[in-house]
């Protein structure tokens, strides 16, 4: 599992981890959508830095003093997000997410980077109104999930349950207090929210959430597993959620 350099602060457990100027023709009905958007002409006259773009350039990220700009196809949007400094460029893409044949915009920017820590943040806007896309949170989906660690001997136990379906894990006790000098005892529950990491592959919106048994007398983890989430877009609540939701073993 990637890990980074420098450690951040320990957090989230397992029972959890704008402005603009219409545009000049507005469609009928969507008039307030795209009050929001900025038009070529009208874009806005500030100091901005081209962080990145996607593959053929429909979409554009511009870094500026208290944000960002989103540029699609010459429409432009400022927010409010944060970049985060000396780590890779944010993933910029241009790819039908909601299933209706017309394309979103797709940011996604890194939160957290150390030891131990890596983390980021998917934001999808409307590729036309650039009116942003709600995302179901993290925390809503590990809330879903049950998990169970416990010890017998030298092997550490680790259940979990999702979406129905039971999955079951077992590591040497030996082999990960060895790592870090503990005596052996852990928590009996799993710990969420040190490596959360969102993508789009096969024109889906994925996230893996690490999971991690974690001392009692230690404060940095121990992997153990990952929840492999799927999002699918509801038509009716007109949001990304959870659709699939796997866990494998980390090995």
């Amino acid at each position: 599992m990637k890990k980074g350099i420098g450690f951040a602060a320990w957090f989230l457990s397992a029972a959890f981890v704008f402005s603009g100027c219409a545009s000049d023709k507005p469609e009928s009905g969507s008039q307030d959508f795209e009050q929001s958007a900025i038009s070529s002409i009208e874009k806005e006259q500030e100091p901005s830095k081209l962080l990145s773009a996607s593959e053929n350039g429909e979409v554009k990220l511009f870094e500026t003093t208290d944000g960002v700009i989103v540029d699609v196809n010459g429409s432009q949007k400022k927010f409010d997000w944060n970049i985060l400094k000396g780590v890779s460029n944010p993933q910029v893409s241009y790819v039908d997410l909601t299933g209706d044949g017309k394309e979103e915009a797709v940011i996604i920017l890194v939160t957290g980077y150390g030891t131990e820590l890596d983390t980021n943040e998917a934001h999808i806007l409307n590729g036309k109104n650039l009116s942003e896309i709600k995302i179901q949170r993290v925390e809503e989906i590990l809330a879903g999930i049950e998990t169970e660690v416990s010890q017998k001997g030298d092997e550490l136990l680790v259940k979990a349950k999702a979406q129905g379906k039971e999955y079951k894990f077992s590591k040497k006790v030996s082999e990960l207090a060895l790592m870090h000098n503990s005596d052996g005892q852990y928590e009996n529950k799993l710990y969420f929210g040190n490596v959360i990491l969102n993508n789009v592959k096969d024109q889906k919106l994925t996230v893996d959430i690490v999971g991690s048994v974690r001392p009692i007398d230690d404060v940095l983890p121990d992997y153990v597993c990952t929840v492999h989430v799927t999002y699918k877009y509801d038509q009716d609540l007109h949001e990304f959620a959870a659709d699939q939701i796997q866990i494998t073993s980390d090995q």
